[in-house]
């Protein structure tokens, strides 16, 4: 019988895929079953998660062959655009699709995938694949500067209240008053709308793409530009991509909005807290 696929949402990002150099040998022996590799390997940046998609080529090339596949993962380097050498087992699955949890949040990893024959033979690796993981949140509610006296009116990603450098606890997804000056963005009005308007010298911003998106999980990497201090108009399933100077660095936040209502709009947002890192990062400067 074939087997059901995972019940969770199907969201293709666009990730530099890398090509495969994990090679678990050969196979002399003419008689004993195998099955060929996955051909590509994509993912998706979740909060704490990536989820991992393929191609079901070998189970499709020989279903009475095809018993499992097997997921591994090691560590990556930015610095190298190199995969680690210590490879780890994350889990195996029949579908083509797998679920990696219990990541830590701004830590690059690399993953690769395998098929197994029923002889319990093992294919080469697929295309590897980096991604990482980053904060997120939902449904967050942001009202107009000229409703509340402006107390809820400005937004900041990242505010590095102790001067660590690190992100920690109660440093993310702040909302707080326009009048402060610090937020990366009000929510501003007129009679044309409610607009997004970057606040601090550091940030600027842009409309993602062209059209409305469907998720969050749309905006996986940052565009590279152009980037500006314009107010923009808060349109209902746009994406909106941040840019801010950190150090040395441009770092990157995205929103979705999900309505806008007569003095407030409410949105998802993400987070890369990993500085130079190109999920929601185009590169450094």
């Amino acid at each position: 019988m074939r087997r059901l696929p995972l019940l969770i949402p199907l969201v293709v990002a666009s990730v530099a895929v890398l090509s495969a150099c994990y090679d678990r040998g050969g196979v002399s022996n003419p008689n004993v079953v195998t099955v060929p590799a996955p051909t590509y390997l994509t993912s998706t940046s979740l909060n704490g998660a990536v989820y991992l998609n393929w191609d079901d080529t070998p189970y499709a090339s020989s279903p009475n062959d095809f018993s499992h596949y097997q997921v591994y993962s090691t560590s990556y380097s930015l610095d190298s655009s190199a995969c680690g050498k210590t490879w780890s087992v994350e889990g195996t699955t029949v579908s083509p699709e797998f679920l990696v949890g219990a990541l830590t949040n701004g830590v690059p990893v690399c993953f690769g995938v395998s098929a197994i024959s029923v002889d319990d033979y093992e294919s080469d690796l697929s295309p590897l694949r980096n991604d990482t993981p980053r904060p997120d949140a939902r449904n967050v509610v942001l009202f107009s500067t000229d409703t509340l006296a402006g107390q809820q009116s400005g937004f900041r990603f990242w505010l590095d209240a102790n001067g660590n450098g690190q992100v920690d606890v109660g440093e993310l997804g702040l909302v707080g008053n326009s009048a402060s000056g610090t937020n990366d963005f009000i929510l501003t009005r007129n009679a044309s709308g409610l607009w997004l308007t970057p606040q601090r010298a550091a940030d600027s911003m842009m409309v993602y793409g062209n059209t409305p998106i469907a998720d969050l999980t749309s905006i996986d990497v940052a565009p590279v530009g152009p980037y500006t201090r314009n107010a923009t108009l808060a349109s209902p399933m746009w994406g909106y991509v941040f840019q801010t100077t950190v150090g040395s660095f441009y770092m990157y936040g995205a929103i979705r909005v999900t309505a806008v209502g007569p003095n407030y709009i409410i949105f998802d947002w993400s987070y890369q807290t990993d500085p130079g890192n190109p999920e929601l990062v185009p590169g450094k400067r």
